[in-house]
C-alpha cells in the first residue's frame, strides 16, 4: 500500500496517469469499487492504453468535484 502511495505522487509529478490502484488511492475509494464502477457506470472517465487501464488526474478531479455535496440530505 506504501508503494502505491509513493507510485501515485510520484506520478502526479510525472506522467498524470495512474493505474486503477493508484487512482482508487487518491480518490479515496477501494481499487474494486473503482473496478465495478468502470462496469457499471458512474465512475471516473478512464482509458485504454492497450491492455490497460489508466486514469488521468484531471479526469479524477472533475469527477470527485462533479460529486460535490452541500449537506449529508443533497441527493
Amino acid at each position: 500500500m506504501d508503494d502505491e502511495i509513493l507510485r501515485a505522487a510520484n506520478a502526479k509529478k510525472g506522467s498524470p496517469f495512474l493505474n486503477t490502484g493508484q487512482a482508487a488511492h487518491y480518490v479515496g475509494l477501494s481499487r474494486r469499487t473503482l473496478e465495478k464502477m468502470r462496469t457499471t457506470g458512474g465512475g471516473p472517465r478512464f482509458r485504454k492504453h492497450g491492455r490497460y487501464v489508466r486514469y488521468h488526474i484531471d479526469d479524477l478531479d472533475e469527477w470527485s468535484a462533479a460529486h460535490g455535496k452541500q449537506s449529508t440530505s443533497d441527493a
